[in-house]
Order: structure tokens, then sequence, then C-alpha cells
């Protein structure tokens, strides 16, 4: 079932608000959404933003979280399809903007891409996000500069890990590994203490047949979620990966005895 049909919220009547728990409102499902984010389960974030407009449909952040998880999750058109949806309400709110900008950056329509990326400067560029959404554009375009966009979020964002590591991601995207290995592991500087860090620094070390390394990675991010089945997943690959570099070790002995 697509993910589309579940971002759908009903208006709300007074008997309905009355029935929910006391605590479960707003603003529970906002930091319920925000720590899923931090936590890299992007499905269950993409949930909670879907709460919080149950409660408001008028919280802005609400959609653009929403937007910026299909992204997450690379479902590309639905990112588009939301992002128009919420622009009706919201035809100036830049980081909406700036999402649909790496919405069709990523589906290849580089020009749209460029565009809407402006826009969203052009409306207010003070947010690390918008910034990061424009080095994710400029990567998409293959243009110079994107280092200079994910240097003025980091700027902005201070001491935030959160935005190294989606540096990170965006990099590791583009398949550029090498620098998505140096910002996760920035961020990890920051806080060691988060499995998604840990994660995402051993996909990184998998991407470049690191594979004693990735294996270490993400046992330290197991060990700190022992929920995360992506870290389970990687984990299994890895060992591939490092059962065919033992292969192609015993094959050039074979071939080239010392």
């Amino acid at each position: 079932m697509s993910r589309f049909g579940n971002l759908e919220f009903k208006p709300q009547f007074d008997g309905e608000a009355e029935a929910r728990p006391a605590l479960k409102d707003e603003s529970y499902y906002l930091n319920e959404a925000r720590d899923a984010v931090m936590g890299n389960r992007f499905e269950q974030a993409l949930r909670s933003f879907s709460k919080v407009l149950e409660f408001n449909p008028q919280n802005a952040s609400a959609w653009t979280g929403q937007v910026r998880m299909l992204i997450e999750l690379s479902e590309f058109h639905e990112a588009k399809v939301w992002a128009d949806k919420a622009l009706e309400r919201f035809p100036k709110e830049p980081e909406l903007l700036a999402a649909k900008g790496v919405a069709l950056g990523r589906s290849g329509d580089l020009n749209e891409a460029i565009a809407f990326s402006d826009a969203s400067i052009e409306e207010r560029g003070d947010t690390p996000y918008i910034w990061l959404a424009r080095g994710d554009v400029l990567l998409a375009r293959k243009e110079r500069r994107a280092d200079y966009c994910f240097d003025k979020a980091i700027a902005l964002a201070g001491a935030d890990w959160t935005v190294r590591w989606f540096v990170s991601r965006i990099y590791h995207f583009y398949r550029q590994f090498s620098i998505a290995l140096k910002y996760a592991q920035d961020a990890l500087g920051l806080d060691s203490t988060r499995a998604a860090i840990w994660l995402q620094l051993g996909q990184c070390q998998m991407a470049l047949g690191l594979a004693s390394a990735a294996r270490n990675s993400l046992t330290q991010a197991q060990q700190l979620d022992p929920q995360c089945h992506e870290a389970a997943k990687s984990l299994e690959s890895v060992g591939q990966l490092g059962f065919f570099s033992r292969m192609r070790g015993a094959w050039r002995q074979f071939f080239n005895p010392s």
C-alpha cells in the first residue's frame, strides 16, 4: 500500500479531541516525530507528523516534516505530490519550497529543482535545512559549491549533530562515500551515543569496502539501539563483504605466490 494514503488526516471534532489521551496532543506527536528522525526511524516519523496535522492542519513544520521523510524513504514522487498539497496552504513557506526542490532534483527534474531552491532562499534563507536542501540540489545538478551550502547549514546549526549527519546522508545518496564518511565522523565527534550516527558511519565504511571497521560501527549501532533493524541487515551484508574480500585475497595469493 502506498505511504501517501497514510498521510491523510481527518478534521478534528470536539468529541474526538476530548476522547484522546490528555498528554497525546500536537506537541507530543511533534516531539515523537523529531525523536524518530534522530533515531533513523523515518516511517515512524512520517506517521507522527501526520498525527500532528490531525491536531493542527496549520502546522507548517509538520507538513515539511512529512515531505522530508518521504525524501529520506526515497519516495520522491509522493514527496512532490505532498509538497504541492502543502504549498497550497503555505505558498511561501521556505522549507517547503526547499524540500520540493530536493524531491525534484532527486527525480531528475533539475531545472525545476533549482527554481524552487532559489525561491526558498529568496523567501528566507536562514535555516540549516534550506542550505542542506540547496547543497542537495547542487549535487543533483553536478554543480560546484555544494560544500559552501553545507558549511553554511552547519554554521547556522552550531553543535547540532543532526545537520552533519544529514550532510553525510546526502553525500551517501550521491555515492560520494569518502566525503559522507568524513561528515559521519564529524557527527560522531559531537555525540557518540547516537545509534543513527554509528549506522551511517558503518554504511559509509561498507560502501568503501572497509569491512572490519563497518562491522565495528554497525555492532555499536545495534548495541545502542537493539531495535535498529537496518543495523542488523547491514551487519549481514558486511559479513558477505568480508567473505568475498577474503576470497579475493586467497585467489591473489594462489595466482601470485610470494
